[in-house]
């Protein structure tokens, strides 16, 4: 697929809450489909996500948690968000990516690669930066080793749908 406009990435506002959501449901129902119940991703609503995005994005960026968007002729195509860390093990400014997530037609076109440079560019290149990826999330956990992230040997169980699931940690510097 090729791309006819520039994707630009910026920092969400209230009114991306619809597209982010939509984003996050799509993405999670290809993406964890067969790792995460069906009855689950079938029951994703997006106009749930989306009263809850523009909650979030209503109160703007706090504790400095930050949501990028990836929009492509005004629609979202996708989403990150970077904050601090959140585990009992981290250091004064270790960040976290919350969520990078994007639209499943977009995958494969660079679209995610850029919204992981922003998300490097803003932690710095000293930060420790951490993430959470499903054990069972091969094409995920491929996306983060590409861009310097490994494992770092901490995981844990945690209640998806009604499935225990095994999150892995990754960490970059």
């Amino acid at each position: 697929m090729e791309l006819l406009d520039e994707v630009t990435i910026r920092p969400a506002d209230e009114s991306d809450a619809a597209g982010i959501a939509d984003v996050h449901v799509r993405s999670w129902q290809q993406a964890y489909s067969g790792i995460v119940p069906d009855t689950y991703l079938a029951g994703l609503d997006p106009a749930d996500r989306a009263r809850a995005w523009a909650d979030h994005l209503r109160r703007g960026p706090q504790d400095a948690i930050v949501t990028w968007v990836a929009e492509l002729g005004g629609t979202v195509i996708g989403f990150a968000t970077l904050g601090p860390g959140r585990d009992d093990d981290v250091h004064l400014g270790d960040r976290e990516i919350y969520s990078i997530y994007l639209d499943p037609e977009q995958w494969g076109q660079g679209v995610a690669r850029d919204l992981m440079r922003t998300l490097l560019a803003e932690a710095g290149e000293s930060a420790t930066i951490r993430l959470w990826v499903l054990a069972d999330a091969e094409r995920a956990r491929h996306f983060y080793r590409r861009h310097g992230f490994a494992p770092d040997g901490v995981e844990k169980y945690e209640d998806v749908g009604g499935a225990e699931l095994l999150q892995v940690r990754y960490r970059r510097g």
